[in-house]
């Protein structure tokens, strides 16, 4: 997929007016998906996705606590001026194409490694263990 599908994939499941818009969404969800993953998972969902969007994503340092799936919708929320619930639709219409982007295998692995809440922000259902 190249950039330019992408961001037109990210605009049609956001449904923004322009692609400029869908543009702006797409890297800062993008670099606040960069501040939380590390190790082969954040070296494999780089090497999978468009080279615009890949440099957006690995030009953050990753945080030293990773945040729940909603401490990463407010975060974002703050960091870009909008409120938490536009920050959960720009959330997920980011994060659904980069979990086709990534693959189930990889995504499984991403999921893992990040704290709760995340599953639902790539567009999964949030399986837990029974106690």
């Amino acid at each position: 997929m190249t950039f330019d599908q992408m961001l037109e994939k990210i605009r049609h499941e956001g449904a923004y007016p322009t692609r400029e818009r869908a543009e702006d969404v797409t890297h800062a969800v993008l670099a606040a998906l960069g501040r939380q993953l590390t190790g082969d998972e954040r070296v494999g969902l780089a090497a999978r996705l468009p080279i615009e969007a890949a440099l957006t994503f690995t030009a953050q340092i990753p945080d030293n606590e990773p945040l729940t799936g909603w401490g990463f919708v407010k975060d974002l929320a703050t960091r870009t001026g909008r409120t938490p619930a536009t920050a959960r639709w720009d959330t997920g219409a980011v994060l659904a194409t980069v979990a086709h982007l990534a693959g189930p295998g990889l995504l499984d692995r991403i999921l893992t490694q990040l704290p709760s809440g995340y599953a639902l922000l790539f567009g999964r259902a949030e399986l837990t263990q029974a106690a």
